[in-house]
């Protein structure tokens, strides 16, 4: 890979998932996670997002206030110069919103990204370490 940088996508809100990534992963990381959004942060973000990290990952909790991380990982698995993970943590979600989210999971992996859902946060550091290792991203 020409870079190695991962954009954290997903569930902000009070949301820990980050922090564990950040200590379990070796690779350069943007975090768009701020106290105060404004148009500024949101230019960066978009830098970052577009030019900058070639890999994106999305790790969705029931924390979640929005669904704009839905659609961010849409669109970045139609992107064919990024690489997208998508990570759903089933814990706190009802039935129906995990049989939704299950159809985004597809999606996501019949348009070539990898994606799942799983409990552990951990397993996403092993893919990403793996990935970034081998620069397999399959």
């Amino acid at each position: 890979m020409s870079k190695s940088k991962i954009f954290l996508g997903g569930t902000c809100a009070e949301s820990t998932w980050r922090n564990s990534i950040e200590k379990l992963v070796q690779v350069e990381m943007f975090n768009p996670v701020v106290d105060d959004w404004n148009e500024d942060c949101q230019a960066i973000e978009m830098d970052e997002k577009e030019n900058k990290c070639d890999v994106h990952l999305y790790v969705i909790t029931s924390e979640m206030k929005g669904v704009f991380s839905i659609a961010e990982v849409v669109d970045s698995v139609h992107n064919r110069t990024k690489k997208t993970i998508f990570h759903v943590i089933p814990e706190g979600f009802d039935k129906g919103q995990l049989k939704s989210l299950k159809v985004v999971v597809d999606l996501v992996k019949l348009r070539g990204g990898i994606a799942y859902v799983d409990n552990d946060i951990k397993r996403t550091a092993r893919v990403l370490n793996y990935a970034f290792k081998t620069d397999d991203f399959s």
